[in-house]
C-alpha cells in the first residue's frame, strides 16, 4: 500500500507544486482541499458496503481489479524499460503544468486562480480515487479472525502522503529522484500477484502454501517481466539507431 500510494502521491504533488509556485498556495490548497474532502465522502460512502459483500463476490470483484490494476502499471514499465515509451518525467510534468499556468496570466487574473485551482482539484481528486482503489484492494485481505486489513493499508497509504509531504518541503521542487518506474514495476508485480491469488480463492482454489503462493506469482510475474525487457530492449535499441541513421 505504502509503495503503491507513493507513485500516485508524488504525481499529485507535483502538479499541485506548480499551481503554488504560478499562483501560490491559496488556489493549491483549496483545490487540494475540496478533493480531499471528496475522497473522504466517498470512502465513508462505500467503505462500509464492502461488509455487507459476500467473500467470494468481493475477492473475484477486487481480484480481476487489481490483476488488471496491476498488470497496466507492469505493462507501462516494462515498456519504457525496454524503450518503447519514455521514461514518466516528474520534471517534464511540473514544466508542462506551470507553462500552461503562466500562459493563462496573458488573460483575466479573475479566471487565473479559478484554473489553478481546478487544476490541483482534478491531479488530487484523480490520484486519490487510484490510492482508495489500492487501499480497498489491498484492505479487503481476510485474516484469520474474519476481520480485514484495511486500517494497516490505509497507514501504508498515509505513510507514503507524509513522506512525500516532508520530502517535497525540503526539496521544494519536483521529485524526479524518485524511481518512479522501478516503484511502478515492483508494484505491478505485487498487485498482479495478489489479483491472481484473490481471483482463484473467489472460485475456491487453495493454493499451495496459501498466502506464501503471493510470493511465487510475484516471482513468476517478475521473471516474465525480467525477461521480456532483456529480450526486447537490445533489439529495440538497435532497431532506434538504424532510423537515426
Amino acid at each position: 500500500s505504502f509503495l503503491a500510494s507513493i507513485v500516485e502521491i508524488v504525481e499529485a504533488f507535483t502538479i499541485i507544486l506548480a499551481v503554488s509556485i504560478v499562483r501560490g498556495w491559496r488556489p493549491a490548497i483549496i483545490g487540494t482541499g475540496a478533493a480531499l474532502a471528496l475522497l473522504a465522502v466517498a470512502v465513508v460512502i462505500f467503505g462500509p458496503i464492502l461488509e455487507l459483500v459476500p467473500i467470494h463476490a468481493l475477492q473475484f470483484t477486487i481480484g480481476i481489479l487489481t490483476l488488471l490494476f496491476g498488470l497496466r502499471w507492469l505493462r507501462k514499465a516494462i515498456l519504457r524499460s525496454i524503450g518503447v515509451i519514455a521514461m514518466h518525467d516528474e520534471d517534464a510534468i511540473f514544466t508542462k503544468e506551470a507553462n500552461a499556468l503562466t500562459a493563462l496570466e496573458r488573460q483575466k487574473l479573475s479566471q487565473l486562480e479559478w484554473i489553478a485551482g481546478m487544476t490541483a482539484f482534478k491531479a488530487v481528486l484523480l490520484e486519490g480515487l487510484e490510492v482508495i482503489f489500492i487501499v480497498i484492494a489491498l484492505g479487503s485481505t481476510r485474516t484469520s479472525d474474519g476481520g480485514n486489513l484495511i486500517w494497516e493499508a490505509s497507514l501504508g497509504a498515509l505513510a507514503a502522503c507524509v513522506l512525500v509531504l516532508i520530502a517535497g518541503a525540503f526539496v521544494h521542487k519536483p521529485l524526479s529522484t524518485v524511481p518512479e518506474n522501478t516503484l511502478k514495476y515492483a508494484v505491478g508485480i505485487m498487485l498482479s500477484a495478489f489479483g491472481v491469488f484473490w481471483t482463484g480463492e473467489s472460485f475456491g482454489i487453495e493454493w499451495p502454501g496459501a498466502d506464501l503462493s503471493i510470493v511465487g506469482f510475484g516471482l513468476i510475474f517478475f521473471a516474465i517481466g525480467t525477461t521480456l525487457v532483456n529480450m526486447y530492449r537490445p533489439r529495440y535499441s538497435k532497431s532506434a539507431l538504424a532510423g537515426a541513421h
